[in-house]
């Protein structure tokens, strides 16, 4: 695994970390931490040099004057999944992880290397044999279920399958398969994704009831938003996430169209500085804990979870988002947010401009997406599966894309991706043929992630939760429950991006405190 030669801390920057930090000295040998560790300082090197081992004891990198030492787990928690020894005599600074939190966000330029040296080490770490070991059957719906929870975590892993004949199953009783072997040694037998998440250190462990003032279900982009704004005023305020934190948006490769960042971010990095602001301000994150039920109330609403314990809370936002419907191609997700999209506004208009796209879908969110793109100059194909558009599609709308020289073709699937220096130039179509597209725009419908709501408050018939005057509330984000709002792509009529998500996050806090200081109104 090979370190970018670049990521290399300032003399300003070594200053800075000095003031913050311990100097302290090493001996060839000395390991400075381990793999299994719970925690370890953020380590700048003055002098000397230390490499970078796997559990097997191979060299991964090693780091020289002005280098550091440390990945994303400094900001998360996550038990350590490589060890690191000295080489050549060591003079270097200590930092601690709380303290350098707070570095972060005083020096920009700072936070900037670091994030982005974290996220890129993470991300190595995962093509490396490095982290734990998950030894079951890929078929077994359990060993695919603990599959998808370390992707969705970004977790670096190795899958040893026994059916492979791979001999580092060892003697595996198939009764406790899938098994989890965790970095330092530490085996789980079939675990569950809370018993793993626990084990490696991730998220927090709730009381039977916990009581706090804002409860946030849901950690994407709008939970996350909700979760800064609302700790840093004074809310103790906690999120609920059911599986990773970052929702749609952490899964993307780069997203081109967020403001502030004109080269474009991963989904990865923007999440992981979300979080690590939240935790900044003292907002819990706790993680996996999905929501069953949600019983209002006069002063508290309480939101049941799985596992029984449950969170009381003054205010509460469901930030559940959705889940889109995606191609079933393979390599789908390394062009997502990059030349693939789920929603069309004037940014992807702007770049799209004289450019070949694809808009996939039948129905009228996709003919409205492909006559705004076409005005906008995009050279626009609309494909979908049906023999006739107009089975799904308002004739006005197949005017208008007949007005504006939008090409359709009926009967068309895409079966394959092709790309070219990670961006995406042309489409296979299941009938064989091919065509050029520099970006796709993908309205395949989507479903809420609100059916455990029930009929404790309105929803749209889709599942989308109603807000505002449809739902006969004062506040634009508050649902028919008063003192419940809701945010992001859970929420009817809402713009399904990333910065609309944020937007209404952020918003969400400004009702909350208008909620907490009504008078409670007796039904008595």
């Amino acid at each position: 695994m090979a370190q970018p030669a670049s990521r290399v801390l300032s003399s300003s920057q070594l200053a800075l970390l000095a003031e913050h930090g311990e100097e302290r000295t090493a001996e060839v040998g000395t390991v400075l931490f381990k793999i299994g560790d719970e925690t370890y300082p953020f380590i700048a090197i003055l002098e000397g040099e230390a490499q970078v081992l796997d559990e097997s004891g191979h060299e991964i990198v090693r780091h020289g004057p002005s280098g550091f030492l440390g990945e994303i787990n400094l900001l998360t928690g996550q038990t350590v999944f490589v060890t690191v020894q000295v080489t050549k005599p060591m003079r270097y600074i200590a930092v601690e992880r709380e303290k350098l939190r707070e570095l972060l966000f005083e020096d920009s330029a700072l936070s900037d290397l670091l994030l982005s040296a974290f996220v890129e080490r993470r991300e190595l770490l995962q093509r490396e044999d490095v982290g734990m070991q998950i030894v079951g059957y890929q078929d077994s719906r359990d060993t695919r279920r603990l599959l998808d929870y370390a992707r969705s975590l970004r977790l670096p892993y190795t899958l040893v399958d026994p059916a492979q004949g791979d001999g580092a199953a060892g003697s595996v009783d198939p009764a406790d398969m899938p098994l989890v072997r965790l970095p330092g040694g530490a085996q789980l037998p079939n675990p569950s994704n809370g018993e793993l998440s626990r084990a490696l250190g991730i998220g927090r462990r709730l009381e039977q009831r916990e009581e706090v003032d804002l409860a946030i279900v849901g950690g994407g982009p709008a939970g996350l938003a909700a979760a800064v704004y609302g700790a840093s005023e004074g809310l103790e305020t906690l999120i609920l996430e059911s599986t990773a934190v970052g929702g749609q948006a952490g899964t993307s490769r780069r997203i081109e169209n967020y403001l502030g960042f004109p080269a474009g971010i991963s989904g990865t990095e923007l999440i992981s500085r979300a979080a690590t602001q939240a935790r900044k301000f003292n907002a819990r994150i706790a993680s996996p804990y999905r929501a069953e039920a949600l019983e209002p109330g006069a002063e508290r609403h309480v939101i049941k979870l799985e596992d029984g314990k449950e969170v009381a809370a003054r205010a509460v936002l469901l930030a559940t988002g959705a889940e889109y419907r995606r191609l079933p191609v393979e390599g789908l997700e390394q062009y997502e947010g990059l030349s693939i999209f789920y929603a069309a506004g004037p940014l992807e208009g702007q770049i799209c401009a004289a450019k070949r796209v694809a808009v996939v879908g039948g129905g009228n969110s996709a003919g409205q997406a492909a006559v705004w793109l076409a005005r906008g100059g995009a050279l626009v194909t609309l494909l979908h599966r049906r023999a006739d558009l107009r089975e799904t599609m308002s004739a006005y709308l197949i005017e208008e894309l007949d007005r504006y020289g939008v090409a359709v073709r009926d009967r068309s699937e895409i079966a394959e991706l092709r790309g070219q220096g990670g961006h995406l130039c042309g489409v296979t179509l299941t009938d064989g043929a091919k065509l050029p597209f520099s970006y796709l725009f993908l309205f395949l419908g989507a479903a809420p992630c609100t059916s455990w709501l029930d009929d404790v408050l309105a929803r749209d018939s889709d599942g989308f939760i109603l807000t505002g005057s449809e739902a006969g509330a004062k506040g634009l984000l508050e649902t028919s429950v008063p003192g419940v709002y809701a945010a992001g792509d859970a929420r009817a009529g809402s713009i399904k991006r990333c910065a609309t998500a944020v937007g209404e996050g952020a918003a969400v806090v400004g009702y909350v405190h208008q909620h907490i200081r009504r008078p409670v109104v007796s039904t008595a």
